[in-house]
């Protein structure tokens, strides 16, 4: 009985974490400072907002990459479909130079090797609602401005840095995808 194999985490994924890991300690003991009365610095409490936030924006993806597994999602589902200005779009934003320097968190999902077109077809709608996800995440950190005081600005900065972040995977995907689609109606019209 074949087993699949499992990959090893890819250096974006294996960066991630330490990400996660370094901002956890930062901000726990900015916050062990500031809020144990240790220091009233406002360098020290915004250092622990950013770094929570970078946390909690780096930790949420991963958790809601996993949920998405849930959902039965396809590259045939309308929300796929490429709409009429998007061509005019990624060349105004330049996507097909840029593209290929974009981290990517599971090349190995992506391998014309290893994968078939329907499949990258299916893995790229479902990185892209990953992304989608994400955008409203990273909108959620506004609501932690109310817990902490005075940090309202730190959070809109990241929440903003972090919507052009996964702004630039969706454009990614929504630029690649009608090319893997065509190649795959192609591929059917030759065995038709």
């Amino acid at each position: 009985m074949n087993t699949p194999k499992k990959s090893s985490p890819s250096g974006p994924a294996i960066f991630m974490y330490c990400v996660i890991a370094v901002t956890a300690i930062t901000a726990a003991v900015c916050f062990i400072l500031f809020y144990g009365n240790h220091t009233d610095s406002g360098f020290i409490q915004w250092t622990g907002i950013t770094s929570f936030t970078i946390m909690y924006h780096l930790w949420l993806r991963i958790i809601m990459g996993n949920v998405t597994k849930l959902f039965k999602i396809y590259y045939t589902q309308r929300w796929f479909r490429e709409l009429p200005f998007e061509k005019k779009l990624y060349e105004l934003l330049r996507v097909k130079k840029w593209k290929d320097k974009a981290l990517t968190y599971n090349p190995e999902l992506f391998s014309l090797k290893d994968n078939s077109l329907q499949s990258i077809a299916n893995t790229m709608s479902k990185a892209e609602t990953d992304h989608w996800v994400n955008e409203l995440i990273s909108l959620s950190t506004l609501f932690f401005a109310i817990i902490f005081d005075g940090g309202f600005v730190a959070f809109l900065i990241t929440a903003i840095a972090a919507m052009l972040f996964d702004g630039q995977f969706i454009a990614i995907q929504r630029f690649n995808r009608p090319r893997v689609v065509r190649l795959i109606e192609r591929e059917k019209a030759v065995r038709a």
